[in-house]
């Protein structure tokens, strides 16, 4: 009876590693299939006409973001499970902008990063969607270096 027990226990144990195992393998290529950079083409619906348009840059070797508004300096960290990603500690240089166009489209872009919950990433489009209704919050097009 010990024998059944404590071989019951480890099959057990090695089922429930190898899914802790398989979630980690997944997460890292999810992470590596985001790295690059990219440039907003749309937030919360509505076409970019900035000639500056937000850009920004996911990579995978440390979680981070980096970017810029089109004015301002960004940078901080991403989390990824399965298709839901949140970012977290971002912080903006603060320099003066003297465009409201450029200042509007810079509230936007933070706006949409700090709601962000899920993605998808779709021939070279990446789309983050709203945590709260799932409504798409910005598009991005992936830069063809990447």
């Amino acid at each position: 009876m010990k024998t059944l027990a404590t071989l019951s226990l480890l099959i057990f144990t090695i089922i429930f590693t190898s899914c802790d195992e398989t979630k980690r393998v997944i997460g890292v290529a999810e992470s590596v299939q985001l790295t690059g950079s990219y440039t907003v083409t749309a937030i919360n619906g509505k076409k970019l006409t900035n000639t500056t348009n937000p850009t920004f840059t996911l990579s995978a070797i440390d979680n981070s973001v980096r970017g810029t508004t089109g004015c301002n300096s960004i940078f901080g960290n991403y989390t990824l499970d399965l298709y839901a990603i949140s970012f977290t500690d971002l912080a903006v240089s603060e320099k003066a902008c003297m465009d409201k166009n450029l200042m509007k489209s810079e509230r936007d872009f933070l706006d949409a990063l700090n709601n962000t919950g899920s993605y998808t990433l779709d021939n070279g489009t990446l789309t983050f969607y709203s945590k709260t209704d799932r409504s798409v919050l910005l598009s991005a097009s992936k830069g063809a270096n990447n």
